[in-house]
């Protein structure tokens, strides 16, 4: 499964799809094969939890784990395989090969799968919504439909923070995101949203031609928070998408977030996020929600397989 969120945050709050929706299939292959060789090296036997982090095309192990970890109600959930039955199973003796498991199964899969986390800061009205290596969730969902973007509106809407098909987004980026937010702001553009950013931002999106309307300015030349902060109570933000930075993130910056908090704007604190974001609402504007039973995405009932198939070469 593939973390949408970049590492550092901790695994929990990262929104997660299966299958991956944006690594290459030489990438996925790799991943298979240094998980057989770690697993096959460490003699293990039941459940095994790797954590890996790809950076420039290179793959790098964060954390091995002999267990299950609390993904595996999800990946169960998401292929259809009692994983923590057919673990207990195999650690009694039963062999992996008498069950319906192979090494692209999940290429097989034709659905995707979004795990998202349910944050409680709904309930801690003062509270920074800016994710890190600290746990604060409450809880998980899934959302699980044919289309990526589907599935992730899905899992918005399950976690109690839907995404909106029109209207107004504030965004407000650090510089090192500046360039890379430009393309989702096109995306934003062509679906007929209005923008509004802070300067730095807004300065960028202009030299590329795209429409945006820039916060006002304090006579000491700082972003006008006051502004901000009406536009939020007053119902004019839709959607905020702000990656934070340094002190910066815990001054006005987290003011912000906190009252786009309070009045149950949707806040989006990462570009991986956003991306994913576009893409919920890019199939929320052109189609509409399709309900379909588990039964109908995948044969709930484990099978048996022949001898001949192996999980592991």
């Amino acid at each position: 499964m593939y973390h949408i969120k970049n590492s550092g945050i901790h695994s929990v709050y990262s929104a997660c799809s299966l299958p991956p929706h944006s690594i290459s299939d030489h990438l996925i292959k790799q991943v298979k094969d240094h998980t057989c060789k770690i697993a096959q090296a460490l003699k293990v036997i039941g459940l095994l939890n790797i954590q890996y982090a790809i950076k420039d095309d290179e793959i790098y192990v964060l954390e091995v784990n002999p267990r299950a970890s609390r993904t595996a109600p999800y990946v169960s959930k998401a292929t259809g395989n009692p994983l923590a039955k057919i673990a207990a199973q195999v650690m009694t003796g039963r062999k992996l090969a008498e069950y319906n498991l192979s090494n692209d199964h999940i290429e097989k899969i034709k659905h995707f799968a979004v795990k998202e986390c349910v944050l409680p800061f709904s309930k801690f009205s003062g509270v920074d919504v800016v994710l890190g290596p600290e746990m604060k969730s409450t809880g998980e969902v899934m959302g699980i439909a044919d289309d990526f973007g589907e599935a992730f509106a899905k899992s918005q809407i399950a976690a109690g923070a839907s995404l909106p098909k029109k209207g107004k987004v504030l965004i407000s980026v650090r510089d090192e995101d500046k360039s890379a937010v430009v393309r989702i702001a096109k995306k934003l553009d062509a679906m007929k949203f209005s923008i509004v950013a802070t300067l730095g931002t807004a300065s960028l999106l202009k030299k590329e031609k795209i429409e945006v309307e820039q916060i006002q300015l304090t006579p000491d030349g700082k972003t006008d928070l006051n502004q901000i902060l009406e536009m939020i109570k007053n119902d004019q933000i839709d959607l905020l998408i702000n990656t934070p930075s340094g002190e910066r993130s815990q001054s006005h910056m987290a003011l912000m977030r906190a009252s786009a908090n309070l009045h149950n704007v949707p806040i989006i604190t990462t570009l991986q996020g956003a991306d994913a974001a576009v893409k919920g609402i890019e199939f929320m504007q052109n189609k509409e929600f399709k309900v379909k039973s588990l039964q109908e995405y995948f044969q709930m009932k484990n099978k048996v397989k022949s001898q001949d198939q192996k999980v592991c070469s």
